[in-house]
């Protein structure tokens, strides 16, 4: 039997040393441990996808909690299934001990691990979506107080209009208008469509 550890943070910023240091704690080897840093919404993950190549029957696996596994209802259901039963590995999910499939392997023991493994999931998925809103929330509120996001508009170079009547005249080829405006091409392009429709 071998004993493995997964560890997923959401983004390269946070930090996993709390995961690391109960991994640790169970005695999990450090090369066995596999961490991701993006989102949770699928199992479409690098580190995920190597360990599970990786485990065999009868291997235990290790995570900190049921949302570091993922969180996505459905797919977290799936994926258990898959791990448990189509493998045939074992999971430790340390924060909530009923999510031991090493206990109560009995009808009674399962029908308790599926429940709280359904509320879990669902809970994990909640907060997913809650986190989302929150985001477009904060989002609006911040673009109606007139917070610009995106890259700063660059502004139209003094003369612009001159530019252009020469660059379509056929005075200015587009590496001398570009020079002259300091505007990428595709901005040029953007400005000059910009400028002849207002003339219009």
């Amino acid at each position: 039997m071998n004993i493995y550890g997964y560890v997923r943070v959401s983004s390269a910023d946070q930090n996993e040393e709390r995961q690391l240091v109960v991994m640790k704690e169970n005695k999990v080897p450090k090369n066995n441990i596999y961490i991701d840093k993006q989102s949770g919404k699928d199992f479409e993950r690098p580190q995920y996808k190597e360990l599970v190549k990786k485990l065999k029957s009868g291997d235990l696996l290790y995570i900190l909690s049921i949302d570091r596994l993922g969180r996505n209802y459905e797919d977290i259901q799936k994926q258990w299934r898959f791990l448990t039963k189509d493998i045939g590995i074992d999971i430790c999910v340390i924060d909530m001990p009923p999510l031991d499939t090493r206990n109560g392997k009995d009808l009674m023991g399962t029908f308790i691990a599926d429940l709280v493994l359904q509320i879990l999931s669902f809970v994990a998925q909640s907060e997913r979506e809650n986190i989302k809103k929150r985001q477009a929330q904060g989002i609006a509120a911040a673009k109606a107080k007139g917070v610009k996001f995106g890259r700063p508009e660059i502004p139209t170079p003094d003369n612009f209009d001159k530019y252009i009547s020469e660059w379509e005249r056929g005075q200015l080829n587009t590496v001398e208008a570009l020079n002259l405006t300091g505007l990428s091409k595709s901005t040029f392009y953007r400005k000059v469509r910009e400028y002849n429709l207002v003339k219009k």
